[in-house]
């Protein structure tokens, strides 16, 4: 059978065939990695997200409106793989395993339909999601989100095509749903800023360093309550800036 007569099977014998020729230990990680690893790395990355990104915006509807991105990001992933559990339903295609013989399979026990891939579906819509907030984390989760559709190939429990239809399912959802989901989102997200926990939570306020940022703490256009005459923080200000940092 050349490629040309069936690029998907032919594929997934090639990527597949790498997890024959990989030592065990590799297999293993790359197991982990494609079960558990790149989930919980998107999870890290949005945290970091709403660390070095939201609590850093310059103004407070920044904030409110980069929160409200994060949150969509999970979201958008438990609708996506609601709206695969018909597309599932409809192809009813079966596992590469139960077709195809000689598959080293990394994973057991998936007996349910492989078309389109869950995980690509899940990571993708989040990777996306925290796109359309902020580019540069954007774009490393949808480096991860791709490594994990090759990882679902490499462990033989999906045909490539599972995994191309899930990545653009996940990025449909994320994008087309965005709108109607901000427009839900942001008036929550406003109404907790209100309470002053939850305050902290979302905005810390402009950050510069140590430097209080110009009319946070005194009048407009000095900096912190102890400035010098020609407008720079002096030792007081740039003391109440970094307490106010820490207890953020």
């Amino acid at each position: 059978m050349s490629f040309w007569d069936n690029p998907d099977v032919e594929l997934l014998y090639e990527i597949n065939g790498l997890a024959k020729d990989a030592p065990s230990w590799a297999d293993r990680i790359m197991e982990y990695v494609g079960e558990y690893g790149i989930a919980v790395g998107l999870a890290l990355l949005g945290l970091w997200a709403w660390w070095g990104m939201t609590r850093r915006r310059e103004t407070r509807d920044e904030a409110v409106t980069g929160f409200a991105g994060l949150v969509w990001a999970p979201l958008a992933a438990v609708l996506a793989l609601v709206v695969n559990i018909p597309i599932r339903g409809f192809v009813e295609r079966r596992r590469p395993f139960l077709d195809h013989k000689g598959l080293d399979v990394l994973v057991d026990g998936k007996t349910d339909f492989s078309f389109v891939s869950d995980h690509a579906t899940l990571t993708m819509a989040i990777a996306v999601s925290l796109f359309m907030v902020h580019r540069k984390f954007g774009l490393v989760a949808i480096a991860l989100a791709v490594t994990e559709g090759f990882c679902r190939v490499y462990m033989g429990v999906h045909y490539p095509t599972d995994v191309i239809g899930g990545l653009a399912l996940g990025t449909a959802v994320s994008l087309l749903l965005a709108p109607g989901a901000m427009w839900a989102l942001t008036p929550v997200v406003r109404a907790m800023t209100r309470v002053p926990r939850l305050d902290s939570l979302l905005w810390a306020g402009p950050w510069h360093g140590d430097t209080p940022a110009p009319g946070r703490s005194g009048e407009p256009g000095q900096s912190g309550l102890a400035g010098s005459p020609d407008g720079r923080p002096g030792r007081a200000g740039v003391r109440r800036g970094r307490d106010r940092d820490l207890a953020a």
